[in-house]
Order: C-alpha cells, then structure tokens, then sequence
C-alpha cells in the first residue's frame, strides 16, 4: 500500500506542475488579467485553432488525472487506519 501511495503522490506532483504549465499556456480570451498586462496586443501572435483544441484536451485529460489522484490518494488516506 506504501508503494501506491508513493506512486499517486508522485503522479500528483507531477499532473500539478503540468497543469499549471498547460493553463499558462492557454491564450488569453480578453477582458481579464492577460489584457491588464499587455496579453490583449498580441492576438496576433496567437496560436491555430488546432493547436488551441489540442492544448484544450491535453489540458482536461491531465485535469482529470490530477482528480483521480487526489481522490485516491484521500480514499487511502481515510481507510488507512481501519
């Protein structure tokens, strides 16, 4: 049981340092804080929309991964002592 819970604290370091990466990387939709600092000027320089879906999905499979692992990592945490 100790080697899970190494293997999911492992993989919720990692799916968290990732994710942030991926939601930096989204491009700015205007309005919010990316416009505050000067994000809104370079709509130019955006990426495709391809490039955009796929960030999109990589970005929710690597949201539900981070998920799973908390939860998994609570439920043992929680039956750890029965």
């Amino acid at each position: 049981m100790q080697i899970l819970e190494f293997v999911l604290q492992v993989l919720l370091g990692i799916t968290s340092l990732l994710l942030t990466l991926l939601i930096l990387l989204h491009k700015g939709r205007g309005g919010g804080l990316s416009d505050m600092f000067g994000g809104g000027m370079s709509s130019a320089l955006g990426s495709s929309g391809l490039a955009e879906r796929n960030l999109n999905r990589f970005t929710v499979i690597l949201a539900l991964a981070w998920f799973t692992s908390i939860v998994a990592l609570g439920l043992i945490t929680k039956f750890q002592g029965i």
